[in-house]
């Protein structure tokens, strides 16, 4: 995952204690205003605490403005207007506390559309009737509007802008990145259907495909052949027990509790595929397995794939084929896997319509080759029958 934006990466809590730093500094600074113009005239203690009151309510905004931007704006207006009651001449130094204020009320975000929508309308009319304020009390301490008004209301109000701005543009990088994440967490659910539906279909295809075999033919000869269809209802027993234990091991694997995606232990790798031969074998067709170069062990994910590519092979070329023979290639290069999987029977299976909803085999294969950045193709072979052709990078 990238690295955070560096205002990101600033824990909560120091935000706090930054903001409630600058609420001291902003209080010590107006209760400092308040008192400095007496100069050696002395205050009488009922004034003294009313100046330090005032400081404090003053400066509690900025504490609690990023919490409850829209009520301290209101208690910042009271704290102002009051100031200006009291003829101190510290108006000016509210300004940016204002400008602060509605950029944190700007930046607030909305809960769905409705809620965003009025979120802007509120923080608007903020903004303008904190401009408003800003403009009423320089009337009140300048005493007319005539002289300097310009000088003064343009740079206000420019900054009160500037301030909401700001704030929207924060609010709406929040929900972009909000939609992001989304967005993020849509795909990865939709690739772990993917992935589950995947591994169901190269489990179950071909176990399927033995089974219904078997069963057809212990049904055809049990009365001419009842040792032989015995044999046949024993490989159909072997097979679904098999079939069984492999959901269950991927049922205990989606039923993890530790909140992360589950991953799918390589439980079959390129060792089973003796074992594969043998069961399809007892389906009638023959697999003879063939290894070039130096076998090695390869890492989980290529192992897996590997053995799910002839598994979903060979599982065809029992369904379609109508061959009683088929050859397993693997090619242990230094940079490459080389899987091949090739039979002589009826090549053009692959290019008839099939029901809908049906021929994910080579679909899954495609995208299992694609995932690990590998080379994939599936089709009638040169010479007849069908060629499947995977390449795996190591």
């Amino acid at each position: 995952m990238p690295w955070p934006p560096l205002l990101g990466r600033v824990p909560p809590r120091l935000w706090s204690a930054l903001s409630w730093s600058a609420a001291a500094f902003f209080g010590l600074l107006l209760l400092v205003a308040q008192l400095l113009p007496v100069g050696g005239r002395g205050m009488v203690d009922r004034e003294v605490v009313e100046c330090a009151g005032l400081a404090l309510v003053s400066a509690l905004p900025i504490g609690l403005g990023r919490r409850w931007p829209l009520p301290m704006l209101g208690v910042l207006v009271v704290a102002s207007s009051l100031s200006l009651v009291c003829r101190q001449p510290v108006w000016v130094l509210y300004l940016p506390v204002f400008d602060l204020l509605v950029c944190l009320l700007a930046a607030e975000p909305g809960l769905g559309s409705a809620t965003e929508r009025a979120r802007y309308r509120v923080s608007g009319a903020a903004g303008l009737v904190v401009l408003a304020v800003e403009l009423g009390e320089w009337r009140i301490a300048n005493g007319q509007w005539g002289a300097g008004f310009r000088d003064v209301a343009v740079p206000i109000t420019a900054a009160t802008v500037l301030a909401w701005l700001i704030g929207a543009s924060i609010r709406q990088r929040r929900r972009h990145a909000e939609r992001l994440r989304a967005e993020v967490a849509e795909q990865a659910v939709a690739a772990e259907r993917l992935r589950i539906a995947r591994e169901l279909h190269d489990m179950v295809a071909h176990s399927i495909g033995v089974i219904a075999i078997q069963a057809g033919a212990a049904g055809r000869i049990i009365e001419s052949r009842p040792a032989r269809a015995r044999e046949a209802l024993g490989a159909v027993e072997a097979t679904s027990r098999e079939t069984l234990a492999g959901l269950r091991r991927m049922l205990v694997a989606l039923r993890q509790a530790d909140g992360q995606a589950p991953e799918f232990a390589p439980v079959s790798g390129l060792a089973d595929l003796e074992r594969l031969a043998a069961d399809t074998a007892r389906a009638g067709v023959g697999v003879e397995v063939r290894r070039q170069g130096r076998p090695r062990p390869l890492p989980p994910e290529i192992e897996l794939a590997a053995f799910r590519i002839v598994q979903e092979s060979v599982a065809n070329v029992v369904r379609h084929a109508d061959s009683p023979h088929c050859q397993v290639s693997l090619a242990y290069e230094d940079e490459e896997l080389a899987i091949e999987v090739v039979d002589h029977g009826r090549g053009d299976a692959a290019r008839r319509p099939v029901p809908e909803g049906a021929g994910w085999g080579i679909a899954g294969m495609r995208e299992r080759v694609a995932l690990l950045n590998g080379r994939f193709s599936a089709g009638p072979g040169s010479t007849g029958g069908f060629r499947v052709m995977a390449r795996l990078p190591l």
